[in-house]
């Protein structure tokens, strides 16, 4: 079984970190090989705490033509092609990947990578537990019924798609595969301004799709306390999707707005401590309050001397702290019993008392 949908069904949370083809820029900057620099990544993810990896798995000439312009913030990367920047970062094939998949073994943390042709769906379809569809491929159907058919759990992100389009495709995967689904809420816009990530989309989409687990795959550039995560988190997404970095300050690709180590360590510490406040559903006095409960209640209260045999009445009753007598609510059930032992003003009433 899959982390992901493992902990997903059970309602805990899940942090992915979409390492895409950030490790180019990784080698290049600390001079080490492609392979060691994905390593390195998947490797501090572990430690970080984070649950699974995501890569991305295409050749440039099956994904983009030529003339294919630019979609992200070109302050940030600068290439203005999507063909250009894709065959930057297309070296990896099935033997890389595979090892890949064996070092995430070996740490014990999950391995997937986004496939962006039918070439990549096949071989990696050994490799992983689940399959993801990325926003861009929404409305490719041919390609995400592929996929389906390989009977596995599916991730969709579901970006810049209306609710017709989200309800088709979904209704496409369940036609072919009975295997749990998460829809990921998504913005496409690399990165996503705070004020655009629509995060009441979050709580629509569960209201709208009771039947399969709600994530978000998120663009936005990290904030200090994690309150994009969190607020995410907070209206009913269990998976989150984010971009993975050593280095925030490297420029072009998807450093810009990725997580590094620490900010995920900051999300995880987060998401732990909110789920320490959720508690359970249960209307219930909880053990902790028990003693307040005593205190803090009012029990029936003698307001004057009252001797044996006399029969209560209303005015010789008030309402006091603690709540270790007769409860008020109780009052007009003894109005009327007889005293049994001589009691003084402020004596707190007992059953015992009454007869």
């Amino acid at each position: 079984m899959s982390t992901i949908i493992d902990r997903a069904l059970k309602g805990q949370f899940v942090l992915i970190a979409e390492i895409g083809v950030n490790y180019y820029d990784i080698a290049t900057k600390l001079n080490i090989s492609l392979m060691d620099a994905a390593k390195l990544m998947v490797k501090e993810a572990k430690d970080a705490g984070i649950h699974a990896v995501k890569f991305q798995t295409y050749k440039a000439g099956t994904l983009a033509a030529k003339n294919s312009p630019s979609y992200w913030d070109t302050t940030e990367e600068a290439t203005t092609s999507q063909y250009e920047l894709f065959t930057k970062f297309d070296s990896f094939g099935e033997a890389e990947y595979q090892e890949l998949k064996n070092y995430c073994d070996s740490l014990g943390i999950e391995f997937c990578s986004t496939a962006f042709d039918i070439a990549a769906a096949d071989y990696l379809n050994d490799m992983m537990e689940v399959y993801k569809i990325s926003s861009s491929d929404l409305n490719n159907l041919p390609f995400v019924e592929y996929q389906a058919k390989k009977n596995k759990p599916m991730l969709i992100s579901v970006g810049a798609s209306n609710e017709d389009e989200i309800t088709r495709t979904l209704n496409l995967v369940k036609n072919i595969n009975d295997k749990p689904i998460a829809l990921l809420h998504c913005v496409l816009e690399y990165p996503t301004p705070y004020s655009h990530a629509n995060l009441n989309k979050i709580a629509t989409l569960k209201e709208t799709y009771k039947d399969v687990i709600i994530g978000y795959s998120d663009h936005t550039k990290p904030d200090d306390c994690c309150d994009v995560i969190k607020t995410a988190y907070n209206l009913g997404a269990v998976i989150v999707e984010k971009h993975f970095t050593l280095d925030k300050t490297l420029k072009g690709n998807d450093h810009y707005h990725a997580m590094d180590p620490n900010d995920a360590r900051k999300i995880l510490a987060g998401i732990e401590f909110i789920d320490s406040l959720r508690g359970d559903y249960e209307l219930k006095c909880l053990d902790t309050e028990s003693a307040a409960r005593s205190n803090a209640r009012r029990s029936l209260v003698t307001t004057c001397d009252i001797k044996a045999g006399t029969v209560l009445t209303r005015d010789m009753l008030t309402f006091k702290r603690p709540g270790t007598g007769i409860p008020p609510e109780e009052l007009e059930k003894i109005l009327g019993k007889t005293i049994v032992e001589n009691l003084a003003e402020d004596t707190i009433l007992q059953y015992s008392m009454l007869n």
